[in-house]
């Protein structure tokens, strides 16, 4: 076996040159004394660029937000605190199946090896706490050592884009600069091969499943676009003429203005011809399903027995379970394999009413609101959404080559300010628009500054209604624990940074929206939607209902009189 051509680098260096070598161009984070020798060869290096952060939660979220884009995302903290304050969005990566490397900068190796304390630690001798912590919600994590670097480097990048899961890498400080030896040539990230007997024998039994179906249909979860699949999956569809659901963690990913498209199935909350395609299909293809409360209607779900499930490197069909096989190759070889269908039908959502017409003076609600928005919305969008009243986005159609983005199944509060400084970074030349309420801006706000600094041009959409309006769906409607400090939103543009060309609104009719959403977005926008707080999308106050049935059960408070916000 011939030897594998080697060179000598820095372990910095060579972390470096990885990180560009898998498409990584940006690395958000905040520096501390453990990261700074880092920082200082990623500023020699020149080709990954540094995006700086208010805190690390939010370096985070963003490179969460980047990676959806990008294909992978990274960020840099420092020794315990910054990596504790990092950890929540590491978590939302790992539940929302997104591939970031949280490189830590950590205490120095010869502290380790000699038992010295050290700042940023629990000052009792101990330096595994947060490899431990982060082992639970990351596929991956090591301590690099001059010894390990190279194989451990390649092993965490790898494994993060095989399996669309974070990992965490500490470097200590100590060893950044030190020269070690490394592979000569590239990175090589590749998915790996199926076994060929599986994938035959796994395709030939879903191709025949298919084929003798009457009402097939196809139900779509987050990983075909993890995975890169929706193409295959499009594919198939049409090939078929099969009709395809999607679960709201996977909105817009199959293109929503496709004859194929049917909608969001969540439970019995869906629309009756979407819930139909899904409930009474012989043979429903799902797509890496995975079910909870909030994408099965409150379990809601009836999903038909025999349905059969795809998932990255396995499929179950029946009672047959087939491993070693992968997605994509599974749904190439499946189209390939079923035959062409000319005479099916498939059911489309009725066309959406004409927008009624309002009142263009009267008070802003969250009907006209939304209505709204969906006039405004146009192909390409990419769309940030935080949890609240703005999942009445789940509602709208899309257009077509449009990009949705959420903290669906996790569900942090705050993610989408921060996401949206990673989108923009990843893709700065579409058009990027944010739906967020103030309870959420509030958590994540100074993530603006950023986003000014760098000139970005992002529409800001703010619902400004005194508070937690989806928590007073679920308890305490009138408890001052729901509200909020009042803040002048559209003010915080010019306020974070004075020279701003940035144009902001305070909209309190559907003419004063209106008015804004005709404005050039040739510079940042900033939308604050002036709304009573008890107005809601009457799907999200009915979810919210259904969740504290979930959560408190029969004898919770929420059945006391007048304790919940309910649909109108």
């Amino acid at each position: 076996m011939p030897e594998r051509e080697t060179r000598r680098m820095t372990v910095g260096d060579f972390l470096i040159r990885r990180l560009a070598e898998a498409g990584i161009g940006h690395l958000f984070g905040v520096p501390g004394d453990y990261n700074l020798e880092l920082l200082h060869q990623l500023e020699d290096h020149g080709t990954v660029e540094w995006v700086g952060n208010c805190s690390e939660l939010n370096a985070s979220y963003a490179a969460d937000g980047y990676a959806r884009l990008n294909g992978m995302g990274a960020l840099l903290v420092t020794n315990a605190v910054g990596a504790m304050s990092a950890i929540n969005g590491i978590a939302g990566c790992y539940a929302e199946h997104v591939p970031v490397i949280c490189i830590c900068g950590s205490i120095p190796l010869r502290s380790i090896d000699r038992g010295l304390g050290m700042h940023h630690s629990m000052a009792d001798g101990t330096w595994d706490r947060f490899l431990g912590a982060f082992a639970q919600v990351t596929a991956a994590h090591a301590r690099l050592t001059p010894r390990n670097a190279a194989a451990e480097i390649d092993r965490l990048i790898a494994t993060a884009w095989r399996e669309k899961l974070p990992v965490y890498l500490e470097l200590p400080s100590d060893i950044a600069y030190l020269e070690i030896e490394v592979p000569d040539g590239p990175l090589i990230l590749a998915q790996p091969s199926s076994d060929p007997e599986r994938l035959a024998s796994c395709v030939t039994a879903i191709a025949g499943r298919l084929s003798a179906a009457k009402s097939p249909a196809i139900l779509v979860d987050l990983d075909a676009d993890r995975f890169g699949v929706a193409d295959q999956i499009t594919a198939l569809a049409t090939k078929m003429r099969t009709p395809v659901a999607v679960l709201n963690t996977a909105k817009a990913v199959i293109d929503e203005t496709l004859p194929c498209y049917v909608g969001v199935y969540n439970g019995k909350a869906s629309a009756q011809h979407t819930l139909d395609a899904v409930e009474n299909s012989d043979c429903l293809l799902c797509i890496g399903y995975r079910p909870i409360e909030v994408t099965t209607g409150d379990f809601t779900a009836a999903l038909p027995a025999g349905a059969i499930h795809l998932r990255s490197y396995s499929v179950d069909v029946g009672d047959d379970n087939y491993q070693a096989v992968t997605l994509a190759e599974v749904l190439r070889d499946v189209c390939a394999a079923v035959p062409q269908v000319t005479d099916r039908v498939v059911t489309r959502p009725a066309a959406a009413a004409p927008p009624v017409d309002t009142d263009g003076a009267a008070d802003l609600t969250q009907t006209a609101y939304w209505r709204a928005v969906q006039d405004y919305l146009r192909p390409g969008d990419v769309l940030l959404v935080d949890n609240g009243t703005s999942y009445a986005l789940f509602g709208l159609q899309l257009p077509s080559g449009c990009t949705f983005v959420g903290s669906v199944n996790w569900g942090s509060i705050g993610y989408s300010v921060a996401a949206l400084l990673g989108t923009l970074t990843a893709a700065p030349d579409r058009r990027h628009l944010l739906f967020v309420g103030d309870g959420s801006f509030q958590q994540t706000a100074q993530e603006l500054s950023t986003v000014l600094r760098h000139d970005h041009k992002p529409v800001i959409f703010l619902i400004n209604n005194g508070g937690y309006t989806i928590e007073r769906g679920y308890l305490g409607k009138t408890e001052s624990y729901n509200d909020i400090a009042t803040w002048a939103y559209a003010e915080l543009p010019k306020m974070l940074r004075p020279d701003t060309a940035a144009r902001s609104f305070v909209v309190r009719t559907v003419a004063d929206l209106r008015d804004a959403m005709s404005v050039s977005n040739d510079t940042l926008i900033f939308v604050e939607s002036i709304m009573d707080r008890f107005d809601s999308p009457a799907a999200i106050a009915a979810s919210s209902n259904r969740g504290a049935e979930l959560d408190y059960g029969p004898r919770g408070p929420q059945h006391e009189e007048g304790a919940q916000l309910r649909p109108a």
